[in-house]
């Protein structure tokens, strides 16, 4: 898992939208940030394909009409080649068939433009420590696909949980990211990487999006 960000390392983007007006705003923002950095930027999938394997980006913010196909295919072939990276989906969509095939794809996050700029900055941050932030009504219809796809089964295993575990595990489903549960906690994002770890361990997962699926269809929050 990346380090938290510090003095001596700012997060490297790539910018991957066909729209060069929409590019040279994004540039902008980014300028601004202390903890941002341009690395790229990209005007269809097969660039950002190219420009990955080129720069090798902490993250790449993937708009979901690109082409040649569309953002979520070019996600998916650049998490074939370079898993480690993290993708962020910015789109206008958010019926449930964007959003599943997103995050199935492999997305870290999906971001509505309509949030963008305000949340923008926060959700690459929190993208690149590890979480999986998404705008609150996107994570509330992942919670809906969820319990859709996974049925409940009929036994359950308790993985023996501690109630601080439980209820960080509830905040993750719920959509909140690294930052938020150590705020709504009490405690900091070191104790909260912490806890991730032992519960990744109980519950014989690898990632959050497993963890998620894990929790909704065993219903353990």
């Amino acid at each position: 898992m990346p380090a938290a960000t510090d003095t001596a390392k700012k997060i490297r983007v790539i910018l991957a939208d066909d729209h060069p007006v929409v590019r040279k705003g994004l540039q902008s923002l980014i300028a601004r940030q202390g903890h941002l950095r341009l690395a790229g930027e990209a005007c269809d999938g097969d660039e950002a394909l190219r420009k990955t394997r080129e720069l090798k980006p902490d993250v790449v913010l993937m708009d979901i009409n690109i082409g040649p196909s569309n953002g979520i295919e070019s996600t998916r072939l650049i998490l074939r080649h370079f898993p480690a990276i993290k993708i962020l989906i910015q789109t206008v969509f958010e019926d449930d068939n964007h959003v599943f095939a997103a995050i199935c794809a492999g997305a870290s996050g999906y971001i509505l433009k309509r949030h963008l700029p305000s949340s923008l900055f926060s959700y690459i941050k929190d993208i690149f420590e590890g979480g999986a932030p998404m705008s609150p009504n996107i994570a509330q219809k992942i919670l809906v696909l969820f319990r859709e796809h996974f049925p409940v089964p009929g036994t359950m295993e308790d993985y023996n949980l501690t109630k601080r575990e439980k209820q960080i595990l509830k905040y993750l489903v719920e959509g909140s990211s690294y930052k938020m549960i150590a705020d709504k906690c009490n405690i900091s994002i070191e104790t909260v990487k912490t806890h991730f770890k032992r519960m990744y361990e109980k519950l014989h997962v690898a990632s959050m999006t497993e963890a998620v699926a894990k929790a909704i269809h065993e219903k353990l929050t």
